[in-house]
């Protein structure tokens, strides 16, 4: 099957950056076309919001509200203002031509002027029972510290952090400010992360670590209740109490599609080769969140490259769309 239409901006995602880029491209009157993903591995409607269950550091929310109401008030509000929603994946690109072309899983193809990429990336897990069950519940499983670990839920309870990099030593010392004690466990007995996260981890009075561990199963019905260990070297299981699991192993982002079409960091993320602005190796084609943003990771700062990515189109689309601007 193939069906052929050309539109003048067409967004991939659903997470912050692709709704925030959708109702700016909106309110410029380019009638955006949002593909918001079918719900496959890849491409999570709603994005990585739809793990979280409080969401308290975004402005204007003074009270808590869940990932899931607060992407669909974004998806209300874009479509409010003329905002078309496709539910379904872009699984190719060619964007060699112009337009560009971006065909769907049933092979269909759309043809746009500019191309948003708001993909994300999904924070990767340790596929272990329980563990999925309670990070969509908010029972007390996570793969962001900073955005869960001040909730009230996790405060004054022994916590354990999964991963032996930068971004576990960066998450167990941040979790020290709530936690009564901070469980780094680590399938090795040694570090990837720097040795400036290490010493600063190693060296906290509240962190304890755990090497040569696995972690085979999260116990607890609602809520988390303990971790089930195996000792690598003994072989020896264990059940271990703890009040929350934050699982710090990496991202992969949802850049599997573009492959070849425009230029990746060797990590996979989408390369920016302006800097701080949106636009990827390809003229008219941008990129927003955390398809590009493997630092921050957050709904703010997401949504704030989401409003560049859309005012970078309509500008580039003002010009003509041949990127001599």
């Amino acid at each position: 099957m193939s069906v052929h239409h050309k539109e003048r901006v067409v967004i991939v995602g659903s997470g912050p950056a692709a709704w925030t880029a959708a109702i700016y491209a909106a309110r410029a009157n380019l009638s955006p076309l949002v593909y918001e993903g079918a719900g496959s591995r890849t491409m999570i409607p709603g994005g990585q919001l739809m793990f979280t269950s409080d969401v308290e550091n975004y402005p204007g929310f003074p009270a808590a509200v869940s990932g899931q109401e607060m992407m669909m008030d974004f998806r209300k509000q874009a479509e409010r203002f003329g905002t078309r929603i496709i539910t379904d994946d872009i699984v190719r690109v060619d964007f060699k031509g112009h337009p560009r072309r971006l065909f769907t899983t049933d092979g269909s193809e759309v043809h746009a002027d500019a191309v948003i990429i708001a993909t994300g990336a999904n924070a990767k897990w340790l596929g272990i029972p329980g563990e999925e069950h309670l990070a969509r519940n908010g029972g007390g499983v996570s793969a962001c510290a900073v955005c869960d670990g001040a909730l009230p839920f996790y405060r004054n309870r022994t916590l354990a952090v999964v991963g032996g990099g930068d971004t576990a030593m960066e998450e167990a010392v941040y979790l020290t400010a709530f936690a009564s004690e901070v469980l780094i466990i680590h399938r090795r007995d040694e570090l990837r992360a720097s040795q400036i996260m290490q010493d600063r981890a190693l060296g906290h009075p509240k962190i304890r670590f755990l090497w040569n561990t696995i972690v085979d199963e999260v116990v607890g019905d609602e809520e988390i209740k303990a971790l089930r260990l195996t000792d690598r070297i003994t072989g020896e299981k264990r059940d271990l109490e703890v009040g929350g699991l934050f699982v710090a192993i990496g991202h992969e982002p949802n850049t599997q599609f573009l492959t070849g079409a425009v230029e990746l960091e060797p990590t996979g993320y989408i390369k920016m080769p302006m800097g701080w602005r949106t636009q990827t190796s390809v003229p008219g084609v941008f990129a927003a969140g955390d398809v590009m943003d493997s630092y921050y990771r957050q709904a703010v700062t997401a949504a704030g490259t989401g409003c560049m990515a859309a005012l970078e189109a309509e500008r580039w689309l003002a010009h003509g769309g041949s990127g001599s601007h």
